[in-house]
């Protein structure tokens, strides 16, 4: 079984792209609504949401673990090794496989993610390890806007505000599972640059490392630690509802 978790509904880009290469796999979701978003919050704030989120699902007996949040990608590797029982090969995350598609690329290349993603520094130090130079943006307020629903002109506002004066870039890498949920606001601030989601290259990254995964009910458990109907909203746009059941279940935090 694998576990999937994030912050609320921006890991179901990720899912959704799951289900394209594995639509019988089953999986367990966690939404950690009550503590969204997580791209404020500090790197030890993360480190214990981390920890929780990965807990839980390791009760819900999954085998697997995608972490579906690039803000918490820096607490997978500073911390939780010697506190979780999972071993690196049983989690996967967002920043290795999005790096790796961009190894040998001539794109000129800019990403953007929350604050706490660019904090950390583990996109452009992966990126430097592979000697590509990007652009980085951090957007403070889009992920919550996203979570709780905000109309399109808020949403188009926050991203046409965070690239005045941005240029030099043909490819934009969005670096938060959120924002694939907005493509299309992305698509028109920014006519000509070409936008890059990743979640199909981690999906392929996990039904390479868990080919034991692909057969099974290809039902959806969604766990989350707070009540939403703009989450129950996202799930019903993009899963058929008798693939799926919806439970709400404490954070403990």
């Amino acid at each position: 079984m694998i576990g999937i978790f994030d912050s609320g509904s921006g890991g179901l880009s990720v899912l959704k792209a799951i289900r394209q290469v594995m639509p019988r796999a089953d999986v367990v979701y966690f939404g950690d609504i009550k503590n969204a978003p997580y791209g404020l919050k500090t790197q030890d704030e993360l480190s214990v949401l981390t920890e929780h989120a990965i807990s839980l699902l390791h009760e819900e007996k999954v085998d697997h673990i995608v972490s579906a949040c690039n803000s918490v990608a820096a607490s997978l590797v500073i911390s939780l090794s010697d506190r979780i029982a999972s071993a690196s090969s049983d989690i996967i995350e967002m920043v290795g496989p999005t790096v790796a598609h961009f190894r040998d690329s001539s794109k000129r290349l800019a990403l953007c993610a929350t604050p706490a993603t660019i904090r950390s520094s583990i996109y452009q130090n992966a990126f430097q390890l592979i000697g590509q130079d990007v652009q980085y943006i951090a957007i403070a307020d889009l992920a919550a806007a996203i979570e709780s629903g905000a109309s399109h002109t808020e949403i188009q506002d926050i991203i046409h505000a965070s690239f005045v004066g941005r240029e030099g870039f043909d490819t934009l890498i969005l670096a938060c599972t959120h924002y694939p949920l907005v493509r299309q606001a992305f698509e028109k601030a920014l006519p000509g640059v070409s936008i890059f989601d990743p979640s199909m290259v981690v999906a392929e990254r996990v039904f390479n490392a868990f080919p034991q995964e692909v057969e099974g009910s290809g039902i959806t458990r969604f766990l989350i630690s707070q009540e939403s109907v703009c989450f129950r909203a996202f799930v019903a746009a993009f899963f058929d509802e008798k693939t799926y059941t919806i439970e709400v279940r404490s954070s403990g935090r």
